[in-house]
């Protein structure tokens, strides 16, 4: 599936070129990574819940997570320091560009009346972050298999220099942007 790399080349890079009047090829931003990133509130209750997220991260995409642990001991939430509480994937280049072919493709039509994704969740600096509510999306998820529906993040890092380039670089990678 290296459908969104070659069209990066053949399409992405001329159009954002004359768009934004670059003069060289190195100044067009391109997606740098992709960060999954699935929080577990309820691991206290349900210690299977990290097995489960685990799972199901890696079927989606095809790597092995890493665990996150609690930085500091936060009372109100009944969490010490060094705990457990949720798992993210950093997904580079091949995977990368297939895990975004596939979410734009495939996944993301399948959510429940879906109009596009949110044009308002750049941070400033060229990045953007999406929260899925249920993992149930994706084709590698079987439905009987699931213990718990949890949601996810996922955030686009880019190496474009202002949220105007970033969103224009992901329409043209087929994000679907509401009007």
């Amino acid at each position: 599936m290296e459908i969104l790399r070659e069209q990066y080349e053949k399409e992405i890079v001329p159009a954002m070129m004359k768009k934004f009047n670059y003069k060289s090829v190195m100044e067009v931003p391109k997606l740098d990574k992709i960060v999954l990133n699935i929080g577990l509130g309820d691991l206290k209750e349900n210690p299977k819940a990290l097995e489960g997220a685990i799972k199901d991260i890696t079927a989606i995409t095809g790597q092995k997570p890493v665990v996150t642990k609690s930085k500091k001991a936060i009372a109100a939430f009944k969490i010490r320091a060094g705990v457990d509480i949720g798992v993210k994937v950093t997904l580079r280049k091949g995977k990368m560009y297939d895990f975004a072919y596939k979410l734009f493709n495939v996944a993301l039509p399948r959510v429940r009346d879906f109009r596009g994704v949110s044009g308002d969740s750049f941070d400033g600096r060229g990045n953007y972050s999406m929260g899925i509510k249920e993992q149930l999306i994706f084709p590698e998820i079987e439905y009987d298999k699931v213990d718990k529906v949890r949601g996810m993040d996922i955030i686009f890092v880019t190496t474009a220099k202002s949220d105007e380039e970033a969103k224009e670089l992901l329409n043209l990678l087929g994000m679907p942007f509401k009007n």
